[in-house]
């Protein structure tokens, strides 16, 4: 891996059950005491909010960051103030913090999502002895970190499901540092399942997802960027989730700025789809899908849905640090919205603001307006609208883009079967194949 040598003395690991602290060995995704599920937390040594001038991109939060080194070429969200969009909503201060390629705002994630900045956090936390890093996603993820990881020759194994292929699309073109094992008829689900069994095997490391602190301080510099350009904490911060490690990590974040920027945490907004929406019907109604509805029901409403990355069907929300702490502490609350509100939404913001976004942006803008129009929101007040991706039409115009195909494809079948994992290990171990099937 190539970057710039750092150490790990920054920062300290803190339980959020018991307070156990440690050093990180970048690799840690939970507490090593007998207790209920918790996340890990960051504890900096800085004690003041100062961005680094001298690094580039996602680095410039270097010291709130649990990296042990920095790497070159990464991006950073752009934060700006809206006007016509904010016109439109009838909002005095919207800020917009813009995840994706758009060169003229200073736009510079070459795969068009925040997704981009975990990666970057994930890749400068891990040791250089980590193994081979197995990644799950539903599209966005798998693709920045297809893109890190051939740039900074880190090997990983993306797990997806077959249907997020056309989105792992990259200006790199693939590598022998990335292999990518397609699960054909699976949801993003199954697609974590088979990652987390092949990770247990030698040879290979899970990336953790919201467990992994490196991804969720990676997503917090959002909100650490928007503090920079607004001054201050906003009032609310709008986004559209799917395990919702983007919204902790925002809350997190603004506990921690409370030390140099005081007054109320933001609250969350936070926006689903309105065909499969676990989060939101656990905060509304206290009803766990995840727990007590029909596995089957649950993956027909996740196809159904119009921005399919918001589809985790298990949400890291009754841990501790998790989700519905966060909207707890924050006098937080989860909005949904459909296909038809977000593709106005999307239409609306091109219109606007003069550049595309992604559908799970919609959703949260949609979930914005309807928001705005039901008097839950103070008009008044400074709101922060997490656009988690945009700009990939104009990065398509722009850039000759390569889409990553299947090294290895297989059935759904074999997600619980050990001897079949064990079979997906070796061939992804060996050199290179393309399009394989087990």
């Amino acid at each position: 891996m190539h970057g710039d040598p750092t150490d790990a003395s920054h920062y300290r690991l803190v339980c959020s059950v018991c307070g156990h602290r440690q050093a990180d060995d970048g690799l840690t995704l939970g507490c090593p005491r007998p207790h209920g599920p918790g996340l890990w937390q960051s504890d900096y040594q800085a004690a003041e909010f100062t961005p680094d001038a001298a690094q580039s991109g996602v680095f410039r939060y270097r010291d709130w960051l649990p990296v042990r080194r920095t790497l070159a070429g990464t991006g950073r969200t752009t934060v700006y103030r809206s006007e016509r969009l904010a016109a439109r909503l009838g909002l005095s201060e919207l800020w917009i913090a813009f995840n994706g390629y758009w060169p003229e705002r200073g736009g510079d994630l070459m795969t068009g999502t925040f997704k981009e900045l975990e990666a970057a956090t994930v890749l400068g936390r891990i040791p250089e002895e980590a193994g081979t890093l197995v990644v799950t996603s539903a599209g966005n993820t798998a693709a920045a970190f297809a893109e890190l990881c051939t740039r900074q020759q880190v090997p990983v194994v993306i797990v997806v499901p077959s249907s997020a292929v056309p989105r792992l699309r990259t200006r790199t073109p693939g590598s022998e540092w990335v292999r990518v094992i397609a699960v054909d008829g699976a949801d993003y689900a199954d697609a974590i399942a088979l990652g987390d069994a092949l990770a247990k095997l030698p040879g290979f490391t899970p990336e953790g997802g919201t467990k992994n602190v490196g991804r969720r301080d990676g997503l917090a510099t959002v909100l650490l960027a928007a503090v920079e350009a607004i001054g201050a904490l906003p009032a609310y911060y709008v986004q559209a989730i799917g395990s919702g490690a983007g919204a902790i990590a925002a809350h997190e974040a603004a506990l921690r700025l409370r030390c140099c920027r005081p007054g109320p945490l933001p609250r969350l907004l936070l926006a689903q789809n309105d065909a499969y929406a676990p989060v939101h019907q656990a905060w509304q109604s206290g009803e766990r899908l995840w727990e007590n509805g029909s596995e089957q029901d649950q993956r027909l409403a996740a196809e159904r849905a119009f921005a399919p990355e918001l589809t985790n069907r298990r949400p890291p929300y009754d841990l501790r640090g998790g989700l519905r702490d966060a909207l707890t502490q924050s006098s937080g609350q989860v909005f949904t919205a459909g296909a038809q509100a977000a593709l106005a939404a999307m239409d609306t913001f091109r219109e606007l603001e003069g550049i595309d976004i992604e559908p799970a942006a919609g959703v949260a803008l949609a979930a914005l307006r309807q928001a705005v129009s039901a008097g839950r929101v103070d008009t008044e007040a400074p709101v922060l609208l997490n656009i988690t991706g945009g700009g990939r039409a104009r990065l398509a115009r722009d850039h000759v883009l390569t889409t990553h195909q299947p090294d290895l494809a297989v059935p759904r079948s074999v997600v619980h079967d050990a001897a079949s994992i064990a079979e997906i290990a070796a061939v992804v171990a060996a050199p290179r194949l393309t399009a394989a099937a087990v």
